[in-house]
């Protein structure tokens, strides 16, 4: 498929790529600290020494959603990875053995499913306490249920495929079936679930940071800029502005890219 043909693609991966770019040479780009207090430049606006002005406490906003990005991405990407692994793992084997097992592990995923994710999100990590390990471990405790259900149906449609059927002649034990003849087929659909999933979670620990139970301050994280900034919105708007278009940029990149990542594969979300 073209670029003309698929727009979203092009589009949102040239929104990924900017992103990711700037949160690995941000350090390189900008070398201004992210935590450097300086009181006297308390709410300054945006100026030629700090393009898109300065806190409460002084500190170069630029410079902190530079760093906030990396945050953001490392953890959301980190947090995919680990939920589609278990999710393939899970799903994948439930496919193959079938019967009772099969029926305990999607009675499991259906009873997390039953739950808004943000808010179990939010109990894990207000038990867990703030913190970067910790926002990891409550973002993919309920991540990979997605993953699951999705490897499953797909593997219940691959498994009777031929070169499956000969493989298991041929004496291919489940584990090798799984990782060597079923989870590439699953790929496409899994990359358009994950592309989606990184944009989600960008706003999750946006909204765990928010609510003081992510990155702890005085990290800087787009979702603990927010919480910081909202005090002063009318007397420096620049401090909400500036992560917020961050988040909104990030999330409509991703989104851009597994809507171009489904046309591609032929899915739809």
């Amino acid at each position: 498929m073209t670029a003309r043909r698929n727009p979203a693609l092009v589009a949102g991966g040239a929104i990924v790529a900017a992103l990711t770019a700037v949160a690995l040479l941000g350090p390189v780009v900008d070398r201004t600290d992210p935590l450097a207090i300086n009181l006297s430049l308390a709410l300054a606006g945006p100026s030629p020494g700090h393009p898109l002005g300065c806190d409460s406490l002084g500190r170069d906003i630029l410079a902190r959603i530079l760093a906030g990005a990396r945050v953001s991405l490392g953890v959301s990407i980190v947090v995919v990875a680990l939920s589609l692994a278990i999710g393939a793992i899970v799903g994948g084997a439930a496919a193959l053995a079938g019967g009772r097992i099969d029926g305990a592990i999607m009675r499991t995923v259906d009873i997390v499913l039953a739950f808004p994710g943000i808010l179990l999100a939010i109990a894990l990590a207000a038990i867990l306490g703030p913190g970067l390990l910790d926002l990891v471990i409550a973002l993919g405790a309920i991540g990979w249920t997605g993953y699951a259900r999705l490897v499953r149906g797909e593997v219940l449609s691959l498994r009777e495929r031929e070169y499956v059927e000969a493989a298991r002649a041929l004496g291919a034990r489940p584990g090798r079936l799984l990782f060597r003849h079923l989870l590439p087929g699953v790929a496409g659909p899994l990359a358009v679930q994950a592309t989606f999933g990184v944009g989600g979670l960008i706003i999750a620990e946006a909204a765990l940071s928010f609510l003081g139970l992510g990155v702890p301050p005085p990290a800087p994280s787009w979702g603990n800029m927010l919480d910081t900034g909202r005090a002063f919105i009318l007397v420096a708007p620049h401090l909400t502005t500036a992560p917020g278009v961050a988040i909104g940029l990030s999330v409509l990149g991703f989104n851009l890219l597994g809507d171009g990542l489904a046309q591609r594969f032929g899915r739809r979300r």
